[in-house]
């Protein structure tokens, strides 16, 4: 991911893309239900930055753990994240038809299989967390406390919750609060929570814990007012995806309520202050740091 990751993190980056089909379900044509498999495999690989379990395993390295056992977790995450993805594709949601240069999950396989594909996604990120082989060694309130910070990020109060104040809000005008709320939850709730299992799995302190979900926060809202910038900027070929869908659907945007100076400031405004929160870390976070400046200046 040339631009955005550094040595340290890019190795994370393809730890996860070698790591992530051997956690899914086999799509070999055995299995009666294969086509949902197929659609599982579709929905996560070939694509995509792998933001989410790259900050999974590198809060674990920073917080003296092995990347290497934070693995698992990551590529929960990244199950989660995709799940997210081809739900928010379907009709009766964003209705896109493309997704990461390429078909959406719906379109390329139905919109009833895509359905059953994210909630099979949503499911297994958890069977992979407590499977047996992937907890050994590991304490056990840290695989707890992991799986249960995804579990609530990804549930009513955290992606859920954003998307139904997202469906609400469309064709309305909200306040800054009621936005800063929605991606809350749509958006830095998960980097959030990718934050802090890394921490949970590397025995971090609470001071690193603490610092590490403020950085999730920041990076999170910052990653999304940027998403919002490249809608009314960017072309389909470089973002691999529609853009304008946000005015066309009334969608209420950093951009819509602030207009494109003031978001982009917002946006820096928060990249500082998850570069702030990283002192907890020291020098070693230099990584994370030039992550958060990379993702402000972004283009797809």
């Amino acid at each position: 991911m040339a631009g955005l990751y550094d040595e340290i993190l890019e190795n994370h980056r393809r730890k996860i893309e070698e790591a992530l089909p051997s956690y899914l379900p086999p799509a070999d044509g055995g299995a009666r239900q294969n086509t949902v498999y197929e659609a599982m495999r579709y929905a996560c690989m070939d694509g995509g930055k792998r933001l989410r379990p790259v900050l999974v395993m590198e809060f674990c390295r920073l917080c003296g753990g092995s990347p290497a056992r934070a693995l698992p977790f990551a590529c929960a995450v990244e199950m989660i994240h995709a799940y997210s993805l081809v739900h928010d594709d379907l009709p009766c949601m964003d209705d896109s038809p493309l997704r990461r240069g390429k078909p959406s999950v719906h379109a390329a396989f139905g919109e009833d299989m895509a359905l059953l594909a994210g909630d099979g996604l949503l499911t297994r990120a958890f069977e992979v967390m407590l499977a047996a082989e992937n907890r050994e060694g590991l304490p056990a309130e840290g695989v707890l406390s992991a799986a249960f910070a995804l579990a609530d990020a990804a549930g009513a109060g955290g992606m859920v919750g954003g998307q139904v104040i997202d469906l609400q809000s469309e064709g309305k005008a909200v306040d800054l609060p009621t936005l800063e709320a929605l991606q809350l939850g749509k958006t830095a709730a998960l980097i959030t929570a990718a934050c802090e299992m890394g921490c949970r799995i590397g025995d971090g302190s609470p001071q690193q814990l603490e610092a590490a979900c403020r950085f999730g926060r920041e990076l999170g809202l910052c990653f999304q007012i940027v998403d919002d910038l490249l809608d009314v900027t960017s072309t389909p070929e470089m973002l691999g995806k529609p853009v304008g869908g946000d005015q066309t659907n009334e969608k209420a945007t950093y951009v819509s309520l602030l207009g494109t100076e003031k978001a982009a400031a917002l946006a820096a405004e928060r990249t500082r202050g998850a570069v702030e929160a990283l002192a907890a870390f020291g020098e070693e976070a230099s990584s994370l740091r030039a992550l958060a400046q990379a993702l402000l200046r972004r283009t797809s």
